[in-house]
């Protein structure tokens, strides 16, 4: 048991990895667009904004992924093990093809899938999952309003001001709102990682005294440990360092052509919707709100400025993300269990 718990928390951990590979783009795509970094420079920047995230957020949405979806009873490091694969089979699909999808939703179809074909939905929390479904609509449509607002209340203030002057200012707070946005991807995202591991450990605590002792403790219940949190941040930062090259020129040219006070408008408008969404335990998409952030600053030249194209292709991978992740995490498991005989 010991080894297949280990096992998963090294997939987790490569999920991680990926969700900050994929969402690289959603961090430094218009700082990288708007020419104000290199690709180099810019993901090195976002990583450290991505791992600084662990000392200014608690653990809401950490503990939303790990007792809000789905009933922690039920379980068990091969119920992780499928969820994670699942996942990871869907984003490094859309990874390697350019596609923004949501991590954290590929992630959350990937539990609900095991669970509930094994144990039925009385083992899903409904609540959770409403909340979760519902702000897959709400979070790109306020990034779309915050970005429309901000891009035109910028728009007027500095209307008498010499363009080549307001771009270079903004390129200076370009540089302030893209850390704000990497620190909202990093205290969202990294916490979701967190959740799974947590629960992951809850479950079997109680079955290995070396986990009892170097690795979780069930006497406080349900919890998430520092090395936890500690190893989430840092593997997503890297992640980011990698970077995802086409999931960046997808967001960054793919929507709408920025330049530095769009970009600015659109990032700070992405983490305002972060922040308050991992504030209140809401595991909102990262991909979700600058894409929807992006479309506002761009409509405020125009409807015919958006590359409507691009963002319908955005969205049908967005549909198809929790179902494809719940029905394959869900197939995974049932060929375990069948395999390994579980009950």
């Amino acid at each position: 048991m010991l080894t297949v718990v280990i096992i998963a928390i090294v997939i987790a951990l490569l999920f991680d990895f990926l969700n900050g590979m994929n969402d690289a783009a959603n961090s430094i795509a218009t700082i990288v667009s708007t020419k104000v970094l290199s690709p180099n420079a810019a993901v090195a920047w976002a990583a450290f904004w991505n791992f600084a995230a662990f000392l200014i957020f608690g653990l809401h949405v950490a503990n939303t992924i790990g007792k809000g979806v789905v009933d922690p009873s039920v379980v068990n490091p091969y119920v992780i093990l499928s969820a994670l694969i699942g996942a990871i089979v869907w984003v490094w699909a859309c990874t390697h093809f350019g596609m923004p999808i949501s991590v954290s939703h590929a992630l959350i179809g990937g539990l609900i899938g095991p669970v509930w074909f094994s144990y039925g939905s009385t083992a899903l929390i409904s609540t959770g999952i409403i909340k979760i479904g519902l702000f897959i609509v709400l979070s790109p449509l306020i990034g779309v309003i915050l970005g429309f607002i901000m891009m035109a209340l910028t728009m007027r203030i500095f209307k008498n001001r010499h363009p080549l002057k307001v771009e270079g200012a903004f390129k200076v707070l370009q540089l302030f709102s893209s850390a704000i946005f990497s620190l909202g991807h990093g205290g969202n995202d990294a916490q979701k990682t967190m959740g799974i591991i947590a629960v992951l450990l809850f479950s079997v605590a109680g079955s290995s005294d070396f986990i009892s002792t170097y690795l979780y403790d069930p006497n406080l219940g349900f919890h998430v440990p520092l090395w936890i949190v500690l190893s989430c941040h840092f593997v997503i930062a890297m992640g980011t360092l990698a970077g995802g090259w086409r999931v960046i020129k997808t967001l960054g040219d793919g929507l709408s052509k920025l330049k530095p006070v769009q970009g600015f408008c659109a990032e700070t408008a992405g983490a305002i919707t972060l922040i308050g969404a991992s504030l209140g335990g809401i595991p909102v998409s990262t991909t979700h709100t600058i894409t929807g952030s992006i479309i506002g600053v761009g409509m405020t030249k125009g409807l015919a400025s958006v590359r409507w194209a691009t963002a319908k292709n955005i969205v049908i991978a967005w549909i198809f993300t929790i179902p494809a992740t719940l029905v394959v995490s869900g197939l995974i498991y049932l060929i375990i269990s069948s395999f390994l005989n579980l009950s």
